[in-house]
C-alpha cells in the first residue's frame, strides 16, 4: 500500500512554515488529543512560571512591612507549589510528546517503505541502498524533532516568554521597553543563522548516506575487499565521509552556538539598563522596590525560553531537512501502485507475445529497437547474444520491472500494461543467476514461493531441485540458518534452493536468466536437472551465454543491436551461417556441428547430453 496523494504542494516547494503546515496535517492530526494535552499541561507550566515572578513583588514588599510574616509564610508555600506544579506537568507533557512522537515515527518509516516498494526498477538503479536506510532511519526522527519541538516551543517557551513579558510590562511598562529592545536584533541575526544550518544539515545527511554506503559495500563485497587489497582504499572512503558528517556538525553546532553570545551579548545589555534605571527609580524617585524585583525575575526568567525559541528555530530546520528527505520519496508517483478496476491475468495457453518492444533506461538511449518475437505454450525459447544486448531486459519488461516505451507485450492477447500487476507477477516463477535468498531458514526461503504450503510441500520442491539431500545432510536440515544473503551456502546450493522456490511457485510461465552461468560443471548438472523438471508444462523462456545450455531449445531468438537478428532451432540457425554460427564457433570452433533433432527429441533431451567436437 503507497502513501495517499498530498493536498500539499511538494516539499521541495514548501517554505518552513508550509512544510510545518504539512507534518502538522499529515502526521500530527493524528494524535492531536496527546497535542492538546501536552500543550495544555506545558501552558499550566507557562502560567505557574509567570505566577513565581509576579508573587515577588509582595513577598519583597512583605519583607520591609511589619507584621507580614504570616503572609509570607504563605507566598513561600504556594511558590513551592507553584515549581512543583511545573515539574509535574513537564513530565506528563514530554510523556505524551514522547508517545505519539514515537508512534509518527512508525507511521513514517512503514508509509516510506511503503512508498518504495511502489516504485518500479527503474528507481531504483538511480539509487543506492544506502541513501534508502539513512532515509528511514535518520530522516523520520527528524521529522518527529521538528513536530515536537514546534509543540514545546510554542506551548512551553512561547507562552512563558509571553507570561513574563505580561508581568514586566503590568510592573514597568518603560522597563519593559527597555528590555525587550534588543529582541528584533536578535530576531533578524538567527534568521540568518538559520540558512546555513539548513545548507549544513543537508551535508551532513549526505555525509551520513555515504557512511552507510560504504560500510554497506564493506561488509558485502568483503571478498573483493581483501582479494583486491583494497582495504586502504575503503579506509580512505569512509575516513572521507566521516570526515565529511564531522565538517558539517561542527560547522552546524558553531553556527547554532553563535547563537548564545550573541544571546548573552543582547541579554546582559537588557538586563544592565534595566538594573541602571530600575535602581535610580527606587533610589531616587522612591518607586516600589518589590515591583522592581519582580521586573528583574521575570526578565531573569524569560531570558531562557527567549533564548530556547531562538535555538529551536535552527533545531527545527535540521528537523526540516529530514522532512524533505522523506517527502522526496512520498511525493514521487506510486509507479506499481494498485490500479483499481484492471482486471487480473488469467494464463491458459501461456502465449507471451513481443510486438514491436522498444525500451531504454536512459531518454536517448535505447536497448531495444523494436523487438518482437514469440514464446508458444509448453516450449523453450531462449534467448542469446552479446552482452548488453538486451536479453535481461526483456526478463525484466515481462515482469513489468520496467514500462516498455513503445510496442506490446501480450500473454494470451493480453497486454500486460492493462492487468492487475500482482497477478501479472503471480503467473510467472523467476530464477535469475543473482540469487538472492533472505536471512532466515532454507525452510523459510523456500516457502515464500506459496504462501501457507505445507512441510510436504516444501520438501516436495527441494526434491524435485535435487537439494533435498543436501539439505538433509546439515544438523538442522530445513531449519538450518542460511545467513545473510545465503553466505553459508556454495553458489550451487543457492540456486537449488531458488530453483526449489520457483517449483513451489507452480506457475505457468518460467523466466531463467542465466541460471547456471556461475556454477562449476557438477553444480551446473545438478540444477539442468532440476531446471528440465520445471520447464515441463510451462512457457519458458531462459537467457544463456553458454551455448551449451540452450542448443535444444524449441526456439532460439539472437537479440544482437536491441532487435532479433535471428530465430529458430539449433540446426536451422547453423545452417543459416548467420550471428548465431558465429556464437557457436567462436565457443566449440568452427568445425562444431550437432544432428538435427526432432521437437520431441529437444525437448526430452538432457541438454548436458549433447556431445560436441
Amino acid at each position: 500500500m503507497s502513501a495517499s496523494p498530498s493536498a500539499f504542494k511538494p516539499a521541495a516547494e514548501l517554505g518552513t512554515i508550509g512544510l510545518l503546515r504539512r507534518l502538522f496535517a499529515e502526521h500530527a492530526r493524528k494524535h492531536v488529543l496527546a497535542y492538546i494535552a501536552a500543550a495544555v499541561l506545558l501552558a499550566v507550566g507557562a502560567g505557574a512560571t509567570s505566577a513565581s515572578a509576579w508573587l515577588l513583588k509582595p513577598i519583597v514588599n512583605g519583607m520591609v512591612g511589619n507584621g507580614a510574616f504570616k503572609e509570607l509564610r504563605t507566598m513561600s508555600w504556594t511558590v513551592w507549589g507553584l515549581f512543583s506544579l511545573r515539574g509535574l506537568v513537564t513530565f506528563g507533557s514530554l510523556a505524551l510528546l514522547s508517545r505519539a512522537g514515537n508512534r509518527i515515527v512508525a507511521d513514517i518509516q512503514r508509509q516510506l517503505f511503503d512508498g518504495l516498494l511502489a516504485q518500479d526498477m527503474r528507481f531504483y538503479h538511480d539509487r543506492h541502498s544506502a541513501e534508502f536506510m539513512t532515509r528511514l532511519s535518520l530522516s523520520a526522527n527528524g521529522m518527529r524533532d521538528a513536530l515536537q519541538l514546534t509543540i514545546t516551543s510554542i506551548s512551553r517557551d512561547a507562552l512563558t516568554a509571553i507570561g513574563l513579558i505580561a508581568v514586566m510590562v503590568l510592573q514597568d511598562p518603560i522597563l519593559a521597553f527597555i528590555a525587550l529592545a534588543s529582541l528584533p536584533v536578535a530576531a533578524v541575526t538567527l534568521g540568518r543563522l538559520m540558512g546555513k544550518i539548513r545548507k549544513f544539515a543537508r551535508r551532513s545527511f549526505d555525509g551520513s548516506t555515504r557512511i552507510v554506503e560504504t560500510l554497506q559495500e564493506a561488509v558485502l563485497g568483503a571478498k573483493i575487499v581483501k582479494s583486491f587489497n583494497l582495504e586502504e582504499n575503503m579506509r580512505t572512503r569512509m575516513a572521507s565521509a566521516i570526515r565529511e558528517v564531522e565538517r558539517s556538525a561542527n560547522r552546524m553546532a558553531i553556527t547554532a552556538a553563535i547563537s548564545n553570545p550573541i544571546s548573552d551579548v543582547l541579554a546582559g545589555f537588557a538586563i544592565g539598563a534595566v538594573i541602571f534605571y530600575g535602581s535610580w527609580r527606587v533610589t531616587i524617585q522612591h518607586a516600589d522596590p518589590g515591583a522592581l524585583f519582580s521586573f528583574i525575575a521575570a526578565l531573569m526568567l524569560a531570558y531562557e525560553p527567549l533564548k530556547r525559541l531562538g535555538r529551536s528555530n535552527l533545531d527545527i530546520q535540521n528537523g526540516l531537512i529530514g522532512a524533505r528527505m522523506i517527502y522526496e520519496i512520498l511525493d514521487r508517483p506510486a509507479v506499481e501502485a494498485v490500479v483499481a478496476g484492471r482486471p487480473p491475468l488469467s494464463v491458459n495457453e501461456g502465449r507471451i507475445v513481443f510486438d514491436d518492444v522498444r525500451f531504454g533506461y536512459r531518454t536517448g538511449e535505447n536497448v531495444l529497437k523494436g523487438v518482437s518475437f514469440v514464446a508458444e505454450p509448453n516450449k523453450t525459447t531462449a534467448l542469446v547474444g552479446p552482452s548488453g544486448g538486451g536479453k535481461s531486459t526483456i526478463i525484466g519488461l515481462i515482469q513489468r520491472f520496467f514500462a516498455p516505451d513503445g510496442g506490446r507485450i501480450l500473454i494470451d492477447s493480453v497486454d500486460i500494461a492493462s492487468v492487475n500487476l500482482h497477478s501479472l507477477r503471480a503467473s510467472i516463477a523467476f530464477v535469475s543467476q543473482d540469487v538472492f535468498l533472505f536471512r532466515g531458514s532454507i525452510r523459510d526461503n523456500i516457502a515464500l514461493g506459496r504462501a501457507g504450503a505445507s512441510e510436504a510441500d516444501i520438501v516436495g520442491a527441494a526434491i524435485k531441485a535435487h537439494a533435498h539431500d543436501f539439505i538433509c545432510g546439515f544438523g538442522d536440515g530445513y531449519a538450518t540458518d542460511i545467513g545473510e544473503q545465503g553466505a553459508q551456502l556454495s553458489g550451487g546450493q543457492r540456486a537449488r534452493i531458488a530453483i526449489a522456490r520457483a517449483i513451489l511457485k507452480d506457475a505457468p510461465i518460467l523466466l531463467l536468466d542465466e541460471p547456471t552461468a556461475a556454477l562449476d560443471s557438477e553444480s551446473e548438472r545438478e540444477i539442468q536437472k532440476a531446471l528440465d523438471d520445471l520447464r515441463v508444462g510451462r512457457t519458458t523462456i531462459v537467457v544463456a551465454h553458454r551455448l551449451q545450455t540452450i542448443i535444444n531449445a524449441d526456439r532460439i531468438c539472437v537479440i544482437d543491436g536491441g532487435q532479433v537478428a535471428e530465430s529458430g532451432n539449433h540446426t536451422e540457425l547453423i545452417a543459416g551461417n548467420g550471428v548465431y554460427q558465429d556464437f557457436f564457433a567462436t565457443q566449440f570452433g568452427e568445425q562444431a556441428r550437432t544432428p538435427a533433432l526432432s521437437s520431441q527429441e529437444r525437448r526430452s533431451a538432457n541438454f548436458k547430453n549433447v556431445q560436441y567436437p
